[in-house]
């Protein structure tokens, strides 16, 4: 059980809630740590944890079976996700790991869906993030085919920044260009020349491990 002041501090969702419905949640949540490389969630495991990144930095993406690899989003600190599988109960369609070292709260299922039988601000909360993410991940399947590189990086970097999925994000992300890449689904000296040209037309502004936008 974490202590109610951590649990607003990382959890948006959390603010709305009544007093009862903040013992509920905070008694379901586990933390945990995990280093970089680390398999977060496999692909085919039951979605039995909602996740929220406190720390660090994860990718979701696909693995065909020849090794091929398609990247669907990062998420940073202040993001919640996963809650659709979670809702339905299925197995993960897609494989979390960490980039660097990266700490998680993970919201127990039946925690989850007792709020989401029990809270009208979580179910509110639920749907703003669910349609958001619909528009992020329509987006994605446009870009990925019709964009050439740089344009492809500046999305995967505005997509860092969205409000709804990522509160409190501000204007610069904590991101190497070696992340930026895998992230962006593109190898390292493609991102590289990516990042460069953006920062070329005065888009973005590169520091070490850091990417601002102007």
């Amino acid at each position: 059980m974490i202590e109610t002041s951590q649990l607003l501090q990382i959890a948006p969702w959390a603010e709305r809630l009544t007093a009862a419905q903040i013992d509920r949640a905070r008694a379901g949540i586990a933390i945990k740590q995990y280093p970089p490389g680390a398999t977060v969630g496999s692909l085919g495991i039951p979605s039995d944890a909602w996740m929220g990144v406190i720390e660090g930095l994860l990718k979701l993406r696909i693995l065909s079976e020849d090794g091929r690899e398609a990247s669907l989003t990062g998420v940073h600190a202040g993001a919640w996700f996963g809650e659709g599988s979670v809702l339905k109960g299925e197995n993960r369609r897609y494989e979390i790991f960490a980039l660097r070292d990266t700490k998680i709260a993970l919201m127990e299922r039946q925690t989850f869906l007792w709020l989401f039988d029990n809270s009208l601000a979580f179910n509110q909360y639920l749907v703003r993030l669910l349609n958001q993410r619909l528009g992020q991940f329509i987006g994605l399947v446009v870009h990925d085919r019709m964009l050439g590189p740089a344009a492809r990086m500046a999305r995967m970097v505005s997509s860092q920044f969205d409000p709804v999925l990522y509160p409190g994000v501000g204007d610069t992300l904590e991101l190497t260009q070696e992340e930026a890449g895998l992230l962006a689904g593109l190898t390292r000296p493609v991102a590289n020349r990516a990042l460069k040209s953006l920062a070329e037309r005065g888009l973005i502004r590169l520091d070490y491990g850091r990417i601002t936008v102007l």
